[in-house]
């Protein structure tokens, strides 16, 4: 057997232990997150968001916003804008909940969430993330974001989640996404008009409360 033959006969042992894993670290964030007893936001938004920058402090007053307003406020657990987040919500004495990934280079979780976990993976982590919440909030952010942002709309587009409101924060940040929405996905037939009406578009945390507690965009 060579090298190759004998990673992949290795790795195929370990997929039954993997599922173990898997099936442990659901039931550690369910766990976690039911003892939340705040209705729930997550917040996302990239790592790379310096303290006292315009992205930064907008998600740390909506963070504490909602958590004035009674919400919970769950994020990646992670700098920038998660930790802006966390450190919104903590503020305010709310919930303020971090579910950090473990990344090779290894995303130093902030110290502002009062609830935290570490994730594996990230499907489970998401999972967490939507699973009860009363809205999504995207702030600017790029690869991940971007995957989290089109994760959940697809889901709601695909009917497998209901009453969710979406809502992008930043409207000059998002014009480009939306522009190409609009004109290249739209325009060739690659989604349908009612897909555009799944998300909100917001540009102040006291617009993106307000929909929430309405329940725009759901």
């Amino acid at each position: 057997m060579d090298r190759v033959e004998q990673k992949n006969d290795e790795f195929t042992k370990a997929d039954p232990w993997r599922v173990f894993r898997i099936m442990s670290e659901f039931v550690d964030g369910f766990e976690l997150m039911a003892g939340v007893r705040q209705p729930r936001v997550a917040i996302w938004g990239s790592a790379r968001a310096k303290d006292g920058s315009d992205d930064y402090e907008l998600a740390r007053h909506l963070a504490r916003r909602l958590a004035e307003e009674g919400y919970a406020v769950v994020t990646g657990g992670g700098p920038g804008i998660m930790e802006a987040a966390n450190r919104g919500a903590a503020e305010a004495g709310g919930d303020s909940v971090g579910l950090n990934i473990i990344l090779p280079f290894e995303q130093i979780p902030n110290t502002y969430a009062n609830h935290r976990m570490d994730f594996r993976y990230f499907f489970c982590r998401r999972v967490m993330f939507v699973k009860e919440s009363s809205g999504v909030v995207v702030l600017p952010g790029g690869i991940g974001t971007l995957d989290e942002f089109f994760e959940v709309l697809t889901l709601k587009q695909t009917g497998k989640i209901k009453g969710l409101p979406i809502i992008l924060l930043g409207s000059g940040y998002w014009k480009g996404l939306l522009d190409w929405l609009r004109e290249a996905a739209l325009g060739r037939g690659m989604i349908s008009p009612e897909d555009l009406r799944l998300f909100k578009v917001a540009d102040e945390a006291e617009e993106v409360v307000a929909m929430i507690k309405r329940g725009e965009g759901s």
